[in-house]
């Protein structure tokens, strides 16, 4: 895949082996979202093409995301257009991720705050540190939450538990996050970049009309009775046994060696 951008647009986005890399926070804005990156992340994933395997989400300074540029809101001239116009551009971004058919990695060092953790939320896998935290920190500035938040939430942690998380505007620890399924593991706190890049590298590596099919199923089932469930499982099975896919797949393991997907 080549991706045609500007010079702005390649702080923010790059590829590297088979993994589409978009940085959505920056020490220079504070850590606070960075929407250079949001946009030109959408601009990527709308660019997707076979070439790449995975999407990995990382920050490029202390934090993975610490939320909203708060100062910026309230110099904002008309406070609500403006936190509506960073909310739509949120909002394609994270639809752009949903449509994905390849796994949404996110490397979370640091902070997750606010939108940080929506796109906590986002992710397939989530790796952090020990030092990780999360926070939805919308009730500490008077607002709702974005990015999807209050439809993920729910869905990883319960419902009963999204409300006290909520409402409450917890802080939710690296230990506890993994236990709520926030976080997939924890690594070490230095490492959580690398050992996210490498996860991503090894799904973009990886049998990618299994993973669609996969992220498809699950997608599903939330709303999908068991019967149709059982229905959708065969006939994708089915599909992917008759797939090049599948037939590497299966060949590789009679044959007692390394399956080659690519």
């Amino acid at each position: 895949m080549v991706l045609s951008m500007t010079s702005t647009e390649a702080e923010y986005v790059s590829i590297v082996d088979g993994v589409l890399q978009i940085i959505i926070a920056t020490a220079a804005n504070g850590t606070s979202m960075d929407f250079g990156g949001i946009t030109a992340g959408k601009a990527a994933l709308d660019a997707l093409d076979s070439s790449v395997g995975a999407i990995l989400l990382t920050g490029s300074g202390a934090n993975f995301c610490a939320g909203g540029n708060v100062r910026g809101f309230a110099a904002a001239e008309n406070r609500g257009a403006h936190v509506r116009g960073l909310a739509d551009d949120l909002h394609e971004f994270v639809r752009a991720l949903d449509a994905a058919a390849i796994p949404v990695v996110a490397g979370v060092h640091g902070w997750a705050a606010g939108a940080g953790m929506s796109l906590v939320c986002a992710a397939d896998i989530a790796l952090g540190g020990a030092s990780t935290k999360l926070r939805p920190a919308y009730p500490g500035i008077g607002l709702s939450p974005d990015g999807g938040m209050s439809w993920t939430l729910p869905r990883i942690v319960g419902a009963g538990r999204a409300r006290e998380i909520l409402l409450t505007d917890a802080v939710v620890d690296a230990e506890e996050a993994v236990r709520l399924g926030l976080l997939s593991r924890l690594v070490a706190d230095n490492d959580v970049r690398t050992e996210a890049l490498e996860l991503a590298r090894t799904l973009a590596a990886g049998p990618r009309s299994t993973y669609a099919s996969i992220k498809a199923l699950l997608a599903q089932s939330d709303s999908a009775t068991l019967s149709d469930q059982l229905d959708r499982e065969r006939d994708a099975i089915a599909a992917a046994a008759d797939s090049a896919t599948g037939h590497e797949g299966v060949n590789a393991f009679v044959e007692k060696r390394r399956p080659n997907y690519s």
